[in-house]
């Protein structure tokens, strides 16, 4: 930032010093013309030139005006293309008009222009070639080309009216402040390349940096998906081991004693009718208890929102906590009551939202996802469809397998399409409750 306030100031001096020397050089000629007029001798003027010069107060107000349109040009910025183009060779031409009042004595303007240009040519894309363009420019603005194809009234002949020392005072005093344009504009360029300079270094070193965060990035994401790899194992794992205690605990000891009360009934069946009753109403409590157990076992699979609410307050829950972990928009509508299914009912509907709804936002990277709910006769029907980006060539994963094998356990079917965004469709038989919907 403070080497741009430094180049902006470098170009604010240019455009003062150049105002001064078009000023100073103006002032020069309408004195000697002036003079001219004053002693009678514009005779001996018009006798040195080959056409005739404009009023002596036109040449100062007619440079400076349009020194001032030239100042206002280069104020526009941020113009690009073909806006910048014109914008110079309007810049051009009021220059080359300034030195052709000047007599063509002053070209210093073609600098400043140079200097306000390059600051808005994109890197290395344009820089050269307009910097090319402008010098050949500055160089074919010469009185001695110029005279080849038109008359100009040179600076000597303004300058004639004075005395020689007084003339040596006068371009002395203008040439210095030429050769100050000139230095001013070396700087300028020197500042600006180190400044471009400093910009590719301070580029490189964050390409680096992001370079070096990508890298780190990608290390994580494979120790992301390691972790996550092992926690699904876990998981698995947890809960074969927790189904494996539930059958040992619940099913596998109800099963041993009803076996071993049945084994004893066929012996007392026909030694002791009484007693075999007696046992068998034993191992139907035993079933009845180990059924209490099975119950509880399924129970504890449950998800833990339906635990908690019933199935619409269950997805209405869901679909919102969803909605503020990831920023989604999701559409949620039921048009029919759920206070009719059965537990493994629910936990079906729960599932197929839960899971088409994280398969839009994981894999599909949708933001917006329209859950619709309805019935149709007596059958359920569960619309999940997102604005992701769809799946052609659907493979059928875990997700999309475990649905469909536990719709057809209950009768009911899945349909999905990936075309536009993904869609699922699912279709589950009322059994019950019909009459309450």
């Amino acid at each position: 930032m403070n080497e741009n306030r430094i180049l902006n100031h470098i170009l604010r001096v240019m455009k003062n010093l150049n105002f001064l020397i078009i000023l100073y050089t103006s002032v020069m000629i309408f004195c000697g013309l002036q003079g001219y007029i004053q002693e009678n001798t514009a005779m001996n003027f018009l006798a040195q030139v080959n056409t005739l010069p404009e009023a002596p107060w036109k040449i100062p107000v007619l440079t400076i005006c349009l020194f001032g349109c030239c100042v206002l040009l280069m104020n526009m910025e941020n113009i690009q293309g073909r806006g910048l183009v014109l914008k110079v060779c309007l810049e051009l031409g009021i220059a080359v008009w300034i030195s052709s009042f000047l007599g063509f004595s002053y070209t210093g303007m073609i600098l400043l222009i140079l200097a306000d240009t390059i600051r808005y040519i994109p890197r290395t894309k344009g820089q050269i070639p307009f910097a090319v363009i402008i010098g050949l420019f500055y160089l074919l603005i010469d009185y001695d080309l110029i005279t080849i194809c038109r008359d100009i009234i040179p600076l000597d002949a303004y300058l004639a009216y004075y005395q020689k020392d007084v003339t040596a005072v006068w371009l002395g005093i203008r040439n210095v402040a030429s050769s100050l344009n000139v230095l001013v504009f070396i700087i300028y360029m020197i500042m600006l390349v180190r400044v471009q300079m400093n910009e590719k270094e301070r580029i490189m070193v964050l390409n680096e940096r992001l370079d070096a965060l990508y890298s780190d990035l990608l290390d994580a994401n494979v120790q992301l998906e390691e972790y996550a790899r092992e926690s699904v194992k876990m998981a698995e794992t947890k809960e074969r081991n927790r189904l494996a205690r539930e059958i040992h605990d619940t099913i596998g000891h109800a099963l041993t004693g009803i076996i071993t009360g049945i084994d004893a009934c066929m012996a007392l069946m026909d030694v002791a009718p009484e007693v075999a009753k007696k046992q068998l109403g034993a191992i139907g409590e035993v079933a009845r208890q180990g059924m209490t157990d099975v119950r509880r076992s399924v129970r504890a699979l449950r998800p833990d929102a339906l635990e908690k609410f019933d199935l619409e307050n269950a997805l209405s829950r869901t679909i919102n906590d969803m909605c503020t972990a990831t920023n989604a928009e999701i559409e949620y509508q039921c048009d029919t009551r759920l206070d009719c299914f059965t537990e493994d009912e629910e936990d079906m509907i729960y599932r197929i939202v839960q899971e088409s709804i994280t398969n839009a936002i994981r894999h599909g990277h949708a933001n917006y996802i329209r859950v619709l709910i309805g019935r149709t006769g007596d059958t359920l029907q569960i619309s999940v469809k997102d604005n992701g980006i769809g799946c052609k060539d659907i493979k059928e994963g875990f997700g999309l397998h475990h649905m469909k094998e536990r719709l057809e356990m209950l009768g009911g079917s899945l349909r999905y399409n990936g075309k536009e965004g993904f869609e699922v469709e699912a279709c589950i038989p009322i059994r019950r409750g019909m009459e309450e919907v």
